[in-house]
């Protein structure tokens, strides 16, 4: 079912409706699992592209506290930061089952906001840099576009340093064959 009656897009229109925000939700033809995918069946630059991210924290019990990261479509999520920032000793990223039982929502479709549950959520910093981002309205191939500071609001995300952009990582052969060309290209 693609169509916007669906009722993962619901959740999430409901949720936006209830803090005043009237969302335009795209469905797109196909599936947007990847943010290189949703990029381009938007027509967006991949930092544009908000990826929802499951871990878990373990609690009492064999209970799991659940922590979603929005972060920019290259930047991946730097454990240590993300421990940092949250406290947590034992995190880790949540399996398919676990994130799909603790937001409600299968991966490839998990929206920053609706879940079934309280979620505590963190921000990638790189996502306040664009006027607009995308992020996923509960299906793989539901897609809406918002400003950071409202999807902030709507998601109740602190904003926090917890991705590993692409330029901090170490260098490959091809990344740094391809830095060449580009400053030789550019008389750097």
């Amino acid at each position: 079912m693609n169509d916007l009656s669906h009722p993962a897009i619901q959740r999430v229109v409901e949720v936006a409706s209830r803090k005043g925000v009237a969302l335009d939700i795209r469905v797109v033809p196909g599936r947007t699992r990847t943010a290189e995918e949703a990029a381009a069946a938007v027509d967006a630059e991949l930092g544009q592209i908000v990826k929802s991210l499951v871990f878990v924290a373990p609690r009492t019990e064999g209970r799991l506290a659940p922590i979603v990261c929005l972060v920019s479509g290259p930047n991946q999520v730097d454990r240590a930061l993300l421990a940092a920032v949250t406290g947590e000793v034992a995190i880790r990223q949540a399996t398919a089952r676990e994130a799909r039982e603790l937001t409600g929502y299968p991966i490839g479709g998990i929206p920053p906001f609706g879940h079934g549950r309280d979620v505590r959520i963190l921000m990638d910093q790189d996502l306040c840099a664009y006027q607009w981002v995308w992020a996923t309205a509960g299906t793989e191939s539901a897609l809406f576009r918002v400003a950071p500071k409202t999807l902030r609001m709507l998601s109740n995300a602190v904003v926090a340093p917890v991705a590993d952009v692409p330029w901090m990582r170490a260098p490959t052969a091809s990344s740094f064959g391809s830095r060449l060309s580009f400053e030789a290209g550019t008389g750097a």
